[in-house]
């Protein structure tokens, strides 16, 4: 289980704060797989580094007690000047994976060919993607966080992403911030539509749509 209890976030720009997130507060169960609905600028994406770890609430607290991916969209995790093979090697380092392992599935899966020999400062938002899904779909999480970057790369990829996460992963948990109401409906159980830096949760996937598109 992840909690958020009563997460509030707030950034200082210049003289002023902009509160973001005002007392978010929900649950995600094993094997949830819950939709994250939001006009752009909700806070989605913010609320997904928090409960990534990425960033810290400026009050409320995260409880995790399942393991849990970095945000699948935010490329902070990456080392610029180190190539695709040697971000991957850093990786199976920290979770103490076999380097071979985690280089055969990064190979497979991204399709960069070469490029994996680059800085990946030199790639662009897409592949920066496709190296982001592969370390993270190597590494065994309890729960995915994944920001929209899902519908990257061509079809083929795209087709790919969805097998490892809604067919081959069907047991884990997810939270997915995407506007693609289609995707939310046909692989999510409970949906959070974040609006005014409230989040409120829905079981029903279709409520949470209408709501969301009323917005």
């Amino acid at each position: 289980m992840i909690e958020c209890c009563e997460v509030h976030k707030a950034y200082r720009i210049g003289h002023t704060t902009k509160q973001v997130l005002n007392g978010v507060d929900f649950k995600i169960n094993p094997q949830d797989r819950i939709g994250l609905l939001g006009r752009n600028g909700a806070g989605k994406s913010t609320l997904i580094r928090l409960i990534g770890g990425v960033e810290m609430p400026s009050s409320g607290k995260i409880i995790r007690k399942m393991s849990c991916s970095w945000p699948l969209g935010f490329n902070g995790g990456f080392q610029g000047s180190l190539t695709g093979y040697d971000n991957a090697r850093f990786i199976a380092r920290i979770y103490d994976k076999p380097y071979s392992e985690m280089r055969d599935f990064v190979e497979d899966f991204t399709e960069l060919g070469i490029h994996l020999r680059m800085p990946v400062k030199q790639y662009s938002s897409g592949m920066r993607a496709r190296l982001a899904f592969a370390l993270s779909l190597a590494i065994e999480f309890d729960c995915y966080l994944i920001d929209e970057v899902i519908m990257v790369g061509d079809r083929n990829f795209q087709n790919k992403c969805k097998a490892e996460f809604f067919e081959k992963r069907r047991d884990r948990s997810l939270l997915l911030a995407s506007h693609a109401l289609g995707t939310v409906r046909q692989y999510c159980n409970r949906a959070i539509v974040l609006d005014q830096g409230a989040a409120t949760m829905y079981e029903d996937v279709n409520e949470a749509i209408s709501i969301y598109e009323a917005l």
